[in-house]
């Protein structure tokens, strides 16, 4: 496998880290100075792309690669791999066996806590959330034209080490917001890998919901780091009384439950953590045996 990254991130680290051993060349791109200096430490490929003009070396290193994952956000002006390089996509297509879009279940918008699939209705609420609809259009057509199958990943809130419940509030910053009815599903980083894994096993044109099995409230996630951690929970805030951040009260203008069947079905996928209960614990022993 030889792989390309738009964006070396968070979800992108675990991918690579699962099936390093089949990857024969490894490129990526960075935006500064210093992630392209750290890229190279570990023997990536490195091209400096940071959205706003082409990336130099990017049209050369997409004609070495095999497979292409992407994981940079659009922006107001549509996706930025595309617009600066849709075109040296179309010319390297012949050697790509796959492309994968990471997007986020976002797109979905309101549901009033029903059940959603890959087949229900977009009605993103956010700019973000319809920038992403958009970008996922873009790349489903980018599919039809360069005859290369691309995979659309929907991916539900995102935890994992480093990232999660148990450090939001050993760093003092969790709160259990209470908002009746609302509930949210989640991912961890280590399932997002697998299915990627699963995806380019049998590279297909084809959306899939990246969430767990169990949609919960917010506040039950951290109701139980706290037991984990063997401390107090934070105290209970309506969430009117929140004081949250215009992104971090878009959230929970969006309320639905994920179906993860297709991955499971379609990919053989079988979640590590299929909950955030199990999800946790993990990463909490994981802390107390690191």
């Amino acid at each position: 496998m030889r792989l390309f990254l738009f964006g070396y991130g968070y979800s992108a680290h675990a991918f690579v880290d699962r099936i390093r051993g089949r990857i024969a060349w490894l490129g990526a791109t960075a935006r500064d100075d210093a992630s392209e200096a750290k890229l190279r430490e570990h023997g990536v490929d490195v091209c400096r792309f940071d959205g706003t003009a082409p990336g130099a070396g990017l049209a050369a290193a997409l004609n070495v690669a095999s497979h292409v994952l992407v994981s940079i956000p659009p922006d107001a002006e549509g996706d930025p791999v595309l617009r600066h390089h849709g075109d040296d996509i179309a010319r390297a297509a012949r050697g790509l066996d796959w492309i994968g879009y990471l997007s986020t279940v976002g797109v979905y918008g309101d549901h009033g806590g029903a059940w959603v699939d890959e087949e229900a209705e977009c009605r993103p609420v956010s700019a973000r959330s319809r920038r992403r609809l958009g970008a996922e259009a873009a790349w489903l057509d980018c599919a039809e034209k360069a005859d290369v199958p691309v995979g659309i990943f929907r991916l539900a809130g995102i935890y994992g080490p480093r990232r999660n419940a148990l450090r939001t509030l050993s760093e003092g910053r969790g709160k259990r917001i209470i908002k009746p009815g609302q509930v949210f599903n989640r991912i961890h980083v280590a399932d997002i890998a697998a299915v990627l894994e699963g995806a380019i096993a049998a590279p297909a044109t084809r959306i899939y919901n990246v969430a767990d099995d169990e949609p919960a409230p917010p506040q039950d996630v951290i109701t139980l780091a706290a037991e984990l951690l063997g401390m107090e929970p934070p105290p209970e805030t309506p969430f009117d009384a929140a004081q949250l951040s215009p992104m971090a009260a878009s959230f929970y203008g969006e309320n639905k439950r994920v179906s993860n069947r297709r991955i499971r079905d379609e990919l053989g996928v079988d979640l590590e953590y299929p909950t955030y209960r199990k999800g946790l614990a993990a990463l909490a022993e994981g802390e107390r045996s690191g």
